[in-house]
């Protein structure tokens, strides 16, 4: 192919980040929401605490009382958490409470248990006691009105217990996309099945899928024989029925190798085929009115490579969030590369004294799919002039 052809790999993610729109907003239950992204913004329906709450167990008082030198109190009743409001009759008595209780009226200092002595229904106070304690305010953590989440976070399991303070049973999130994964290529049988010498069971997809589940409503799996009127009917349908479509295999310049062919038969404009980058070189990105497809080549370092580095950004853009790895990571090892390309270096990450470090792994190439389970991100050595990557240099890496 001559180098004119191929596009950059910043110019590959410009053109697939500006593919990315949100799918849509839903209703789900509150317990579904996790990990999804908030689609309107949750305010206080009330105080919080929505009255002065009492965070100790103990009796209640009020301060001028004990101010004044008395140190005994009449035990006038019990306020316990779920009760209503009530009121201290006597300025001279107090009330014992529970944590979680409303503080009652006519007190203003809770004294724990342990600072109290209680027989014969009084309560007797030591010396340099505390006032004005163990008491939560009411409207001291947000006040009726006041925003608690905002459009575009992340819901995480403490925002659950927000959610549900303000009484919410169900949240609009972002919507996550309908994803078809296929596999292509005569060579591939099922899993479950015993090869014959000259196949291979299919493994690309369960890496992919592993990798977008959680971006996804559904993913599906498919597999397209080397038939372009097959590939041309299955995508046809396919393309109609998913929001994203993920093919793995078919995109080089093999005798067999319709998808391209296949793709553009049924309406899908090509914006790119093949990116200056090792592994993954042969990548199609297409689109139409109706799904986004990305052609991923059949090699399983390559497939593996394209979806984190492009697939899982497109993903997370279009459920609103950061796309873009700001990671980045010290080389631990020299590393040389002579091809004009960008690399995509097999790398374990890990953290030492406060630093985060890029260990290069030794692999066979983009054909090496058992290196994959060794390594937890690729580093991203941009395409450059220079035949050496340093160690010690710094570069940008994208974790799986």
């Amino acid at each position: 192919m001559k180098p004119k052809e191929f596009i950059s790999v910043a110019k590959a993610e410009e053109i697939v980040l500006s593919k990315a729109s949100s799918f849509g907003i839903e209703k789900v239950e509150l317990l579904a929401s996790q990990n999804r992204m908030l689609a309107e913004s949750i305010y206080a329906d009330r105080d919080f605490p929505p009255f002065d709450r009492v965070t100790m167990d103990g009796i209640a008082i009020d301060s001028k009382a004990y101010k004044s030198g008395q140190r005994t109190f009449l035990v006038e009743g019990v306020q316990y958490a779920g009760d209503c409001l009530k009121s201290l009759q006597n300025p001279q008595h107090c009330f014992e409470v529970m944590t979680g209780a409303v503080l009652p009226l006519g007190t203003d200092s809770i004294i724990r248990y342990e600072e109290v002595e209680i027989a014969n229904g009084n309560a007797t106070l030591g010396e340099n006691i505390k006032l004005n304690v163990n008491i939560h305010r009411q409207g001291s953590d947000a006040q009726s009105g006041d925003l608690l989440l905002s459009k575009g976070k992340k819901i995480q399991a403490g925002d659950l217990a927000v959610m549900a303070t303000v009484g919410m049973s169900s949240v609009a999130v972002q919507k996550l996309p309908k994803i078809a994964i296929i596999t292509s290529g005569d060579e591939l049988v099922p899993i479950a099945e015993t090869p014959l010498p000259h196949q291979i069971r299919t493994s690309n997809v369960y890496a992919i899928h592993g990798l977008i589940q959680d971006f996804a409503s559904e993913v599906t799996h498919f597999h397209l024989p080397d038939s372009l009127s097959i590939s041309i009917e299955k995508l046809g349908k396919l393309s109609q029925e998913y929001d994203v479509v993920v093919i793995s295999g078919g995109v080089s310049k093999g005798k067999k190798d319709h998808i391209p062919a296949a793709l553009a038969s049924i309406g899908i404009e090509q914006h790119f085929h093949k990116v200056q980058q090792r592994p993954g070189k042969p990548f199609w990105f297409g689109s139409n009115e109706n799904t986004i497809v990305f052609a991923l080549p059949g090699n399983p370092v390559s497939s593996f490579m394209c979806a984190v580095r492009y697939l899982i950004p497109f993903l997370k853009k279009s459920t609103g969030q950061n796309a873009i790895s700001q990671n980045f990571a010290l080389l631990h090892k020299d590393i040389n590369f002579k091809p004009q390309l960008t690399y995509f270096a097999q790398v374990q990450i890990f953290n030492e004294n406060g630093v985060i470090i890029a260990d290069p792994l030794e692999g066979g190439g983009s054909g090496d799919l058992a290196n994959l389970s060794k390594s937890n991100a690729f580093l991203e050595l941009p395409h450059s002039h220079k035949n050496l990557y340093a160690k010690g240099e710094v570069f940008r890496f994208w974790a799986f």
